[in-house]
């Protein structure tokens, strides 16, 4: 079942009901100012930190469900709704939201009244801009009333949700002329307030929640729009709020607008002030000029248009298939683009306050949008270098506002180093800017400790080699990439965290997973060993990668498919010698995109495995069969019930390294068949069981063991939306960047005839047509750049900045 409809030309999702299975949102803000709006106006906003610097209130788990947002009422002579059907939920005679690239567009219709709400956050400005646009589709005069609001959060959304004692003394708002400042602790130690204004003289306001809402009444029903008038109440100490109240005239077929600005100042120590108490309103003003007139307003979402073009202009593809040429040329680049500002730190699932940026996260994310804005790229890589501890070790997250390691988490994730590696080299790859290398980067943030990001590099790489069990694996630490399988952080202790508790002295349990990612990742660093004259180094590196190839295919496959890890006890995970938890996806995947077993046949023997015991009509499960109890050698893995998450969920994010392994044995009609039982829009028309966005990855699908089979979770903020664009655009589509130049290698379904890629690679555009004449899956036999036979299948760069073309045969 359909509950909207793909608009390809306007690059948006066009929701036709408000009642989504779940609340499907929308991403607002590019560079520092961020919010969270969903079909139905809910949601949040902040400035680069949904913890810190929270500010609007949102309560998740709330019944009902996405309840808060900003919210715009419409009073029409004792009926009173809201255009996005919730909170108030009367009935509309027509609804419409348009998701797009960084805006929202709802539109409701009751009585003759039509209101739209188009929300976005300007480029370069700290603000969050809704137009609403009031229209009389009536034959007769009308006179009606419109109230905005917002719940203003407390800054820190932590405390503001717990400290109460303090928090319902403490909110203090200022009003003059049609703007509201909201100034809660500016007196003490904050620099920053935020405002909430609209451009038209105002007929009343209200600041204190309690006096808008009635003490005892919901959103649904505040009692100052169902009498119509707004109190002009100014908070002082309770709960404040901004509400505009506008009285408007309408003759039939008129219509009006009104623009409202919510945003974000920061005033140097000695400027905070205009007189004592009164806060210094010139930047706010300054900012809320700029909004002033429509026109102002369509030039700033025109710059809007022009930045999403420009970036999806990096990667285009022209094929038969619109689903696919929807994911690659809008949805799955736009969902990287929102995991890299976001990480996993704020969603309809994270709620902004526990996570904050991801070291594994962070890098791997990189992968899928580096293409985009590289430089951007460049100083998140130096940001996530410098949580780096001097042993190659890794704070797991940091804060987005204080660039600093989350101590709350701490570190021992033993994969995360690796991943700084592979990051670092997607954007050398990308960019061919070496000097990055040189760069002086902290140690655990520490100005007075630096090391070049190579040394880094370097201390990545040594921390796997330095730390080896008994059958010379990696140790896993807290935890590899799967959070949850914690084979050294035992814990019978109900409620304590399986990643922070402490690590069992001396343990010895062993990844092959993280075995895998060495040998993946390890051939990068040796070349960046070469480029920097280092051929001592790269040797010894490429001796140590062959060595662990050797030792993942003695120790670390059970002879039809690769062991997950050795436990504290020595005892094999992930093996036939188990009950359960067989056979995990992770290995396989990872163990193959690195080549580990594929001349001797083991590899195609892992992902035999992988199709006959882990795939199922919505995805591939993590693992097989799934945990029935709690194994206390195993952690949180075994907490979950069978078929969710990791007990056997379909983990989406890597369901794509098989993909890519499938690539890598030349399975294009395999590799693209799991593509699309995971890709969204190929879901769109069962909706109702998937429940989640129809344009965007989710992270985990409930496996086949699950009572709700098919049913996603956890949307938008996942490193599936990365590794899905890096296994279509680059494994199956085949056209990657590489140390070399551009090269070219596409796995497709046989079947294919045809398809063009545009792609903008170091400043030049290459236009490739990819021929499929006698219908193979894999093997270029021919390419030309711009009618000039090229050996091989890398294109080198160009450097002129001209637009070429490109003409490959498979064969």
């Amino acid at each position: 079942m359909k509950f909207g409809t793909f608009d390809d030309t306007r690059k948006e999702y066009v929701i036709n009901t408000p009642k989504t299975p779940y609340p499907w949102i929308n991403y607002l803000g590019n560079e520092q100012f961020f919010g969270l709006i969903s079909n139905t106006a809910g949601g949040y906003t902040f400035y680069r930190d949904a913890r810190m610097r929270r500010l609007t209130r949102y309560r998740y788990n709330n019944i009902p469900l996405d309840t808060g947002g900003r919210y715009y009422y419409l009073y029409d002579g004792g009926d009173f709704w809201t255009p996005g059907w919730m909170p108030v939920k009367r009935d509309l005679d027509f609804y419409e939201c348009r998701h797009g690239l960084g805006y929202t567009s709802i539109t409701g219709e009751r009585n003759g009244i039509s209101v739209n709400q188009l929300a976005f956050v300007p480029m370069g400005h700290n603000a969050e801009v809704h137009r609403l646009v009031v229209k009389n589709t009536g034959s007769a005069q009308k006179s009606v009333k419109l109230f905005s609001f917002a719940e203003f959060c407390l800054w820190n959304a932590q405390d503001d949700m717990t400290n109460f004692q303090r928090n319902l003394s403490t909110g203090e708002v200022e009003v003059k002329d049609s703007v509201i400042y909201h100034k809660t602790e500016y007196r003490e130690r904050r620099n920053h307030y935020a405002f909430y204004s609209v451009n038209k003289p105002i007929d009343g306001f209200d600041t204190d929640r309690e006096s808008f809402l009635g003490m005892y009444n919901g959103l649904d029903n505040p009692q100052a729009v169902a009498a119509g008038e707004a109190a002009n109440s100014v908070a002082s100490g309770w709960w404040p709020i901004g509400s505009h109240a506008l009285n408007i005239t309408l003759e039939p077929g008129e219509e009006q607008s009104f623009i409202f600005v919510l945003g974000y100042i920061e005033n140097p120590e000695d400027e905070k002030w205009e007189a004592l108490n009164v806060i210094n309103k010139k930047p706010a003003l300054a900012v809320i000029e700029q909004f002033a007139t429509d026109a102002q307003v369509d030039a700033a979402l025109a710059v809007l248009a022009a930045h999403w073009d420009n970036l999806l202009s990096k990667y285009q593809i022209q094929s038969g298939d619109e689903k696919l040429n929807r994911m690659v040329n809008i949805w799955n680049p736009y969902q990287c683009m929102v995991t890299f500002n976001m990480s996993r730190s704020a969603s309809y699932f994270e709620s902004g306050i526990g996570r904050g940026m991801g070291f594994r996260d962070s890098n791997q994310d990189l992968l899928g949008f580096v293409h985009q804005i590289p430089e951007r790229a460049r100083e998140r890589i130096l940001d996530i270098a410098a949580t780096q501890f001097e042993d190659g070790s890794a704070y797991h997250q940091y804060q987005p506002l204080t660039k600093k390691g989350n101590n709350e988490v701490g570190s021992g994730f033993n994969d995360d180093p690796l991943w700084l590696i592979s990051g670092t080299a997607a954007y050398i790859k990308e960019t061919g800017d070496y000097s990055i290398l040189d760069e002086q980067v902290p140690f655990d943030s520490n100005p007075d400790n630096t090391a070049t990001l190579f040394e880094h590099l370097k201390r990545s790489f040594e921390h796997v080699t330095n730390n080896l069990g008994p059958h010379g694996l990696p140790l896993i630490g807290r935890a590899d990439w799967n959070d949850c399988l914690n084979l050294n952080c035992f814990s019978t202790e109900p409620g304590e965290s399986f990643q922070t508790t402490e690590n069992i002295a001396g343990g010895v349990a062993e990844s092959v997973f993280i075995a895998g990612l060495f040998v993946f990742v390890g051939p990068d660093y040796a070349e960046i060993c070469r480029m920097r004259g280092l051929d001592d180094a790269a040797a010894d590196a490429v001796a140590k990668i062959d060595s662990m190839r050797e030792i993942t295919l003695t120790h670390g496959f059970d002879g039809d498919w690769f062991l997950r890890a050795y436990d504290h006890y020595g005892d094999k995970v992930g093996s036939k010698e188990n009950e359960e938890g067989q056979i995990f996806i992770e290995p396989q995947g990872i163990c193959v995109m690195a080549g580990i077993g594929v001349e001797d046949g083991q590899a195609a023997k892992a992902l035999t495995s992988v199709q006959e015991r882990l795939d199922t009509k919505y995805g591939i499960v993590l693992q097989q069969p799934p945990y029935s109890k709690y194994y206390l050698n195993l952690g949180e893995i075994s907490t979950y019930p069978p078929g969710y998450k990791e007990n056997a969920g379909i983990f989406c994010h890597n369901n794509p390294w098989i993909m890519i392994a499938e690539t890598v044995l030349g399975h294009g009609d395999r590799a693209f068949e799991i593509y699309k039982k995971i890709a969204p829009a190929y879901l769109e028309d069962i909706s109702e069981v998937h429940r989640m966005e129809p344009y965007v990855y989710s992270q985990m699908i409930a496996g086949k063991d699950a009572v709700r089979h098919g049913e996603a979770k956890n949307s938008w903020l996942t490193g599936t939306a990365a590794w899905n664009y890096v296994a279509i655009t680059q494994s199956i589509l085949g056209i990657q960047a590489d140390f070399a130049g551009l090269k070219v290698d596409p796995c497709i379904p046989a079947a294919w005839d045809s398809f063009e890629i545009t792609r903008v690679f170091r400043g030049d555009t290459y236009v490739i047509q990819i021929k499929n004449p006698n219908h193979v899956s894999k093997g270029v036999a021919s390419l030309t750049l711009d009618g000039t036979a090229v050996e091989g299948n890398i294109i080198a760069p160009v450097g002129d900045g001209a637009v070429h073309h490109v003409v490959v045969e498979l064969g």
